[in-house]
């Protein structure tokens, strides 16, 4: 499996990140909503997100990456004078979770008075490439918190993006295209509840 694959214009990909060692990412509510902010700021520009999951040592996310036009203009807001030379889609979109992850833990260590780093490695992905495993690593990411036991049902978990494809508050979230994908809000819930082949997922774990 390919923890590392480009990030490319237009394909998806599950995203996840770990904390080192022993060490927690969110520590209070505070900290997962700064870190949410953070993500806004850094990765809805180049990145639609379908689903994610936070958890206290690790996070979970399905994204699509931007079309190239997109990208380009987003490039030229953030490097005005730069050159996009060949690969510069990948670099660019790359920088952006770079700049999101150190933005966090700049902003983590400064209110827990720690240093050094705090994510275990850069950043794991694995494109997704098939209708099942689209499906499978939606449900998987929602699920994620009960399967670390941090919860009993999917929906008891507040720091993932499951409740909010069950509400019409305002989010950044693809919320309409992700119902429409599982057929409506009900057979949106209804898949949740099924036991479902997570093979199909190809999981990205520790």
């Amino acid at each position: 499996m390919d923890y590392y694959a480009p990030l490319l214009p237009d394909n998806i990909y599950h995203i996840m990140s770990h904390a080192i060692g022993a060490e927690k990412l969110f520590l209070n509510e505070d900290n997962y909503r700064f870190f949410l902010k953070r993500f806004n700021k850094y990765i809805t520009p180049v990145a639609d997100t379908f689903a994610y999951s936070l958890l206290p040592n690790h996070f979970h996310f399905l994204i699509q990456v931007k079309p190239n036009d997109a990208l380009t203009g987003q490039y030229k807001i953030n490097k005005p004078h730069g050159k996009a030379e060949d690969g510069w889609q990948q670099e660019f979109v790359m920088q952006q979770f770079s700049n999101l992850l150190n933005s966090y833990t700049k902003s983590f260590n400064k209110r827990n008075k720690r240093k050094g780093a705090l994510f275990m490695d850069y950043l794991r992905r694995v494109e997704v490439t098939t209708d099942a495993q689209y499906s499978s690593t939606v449900f998987y990411i929602h699920k994620n918190a009960v399967h670390h036991g941090y919860c009993k049902a999917i929906q008891d978990w507040y720091w993932s993006s499951y409740n909010a494809f069950l509400t019409n508050t305002p989010t950044t979230l693809q919320r309409q295209k992700v119902l429409n994908w599982f057929g409506g809000c009900e057979k949106f819930i209804e898949f949740h509840t099924q036991p479902v082949y997570l093979k199909n997922a190809m999981v990205v774990e520790i």
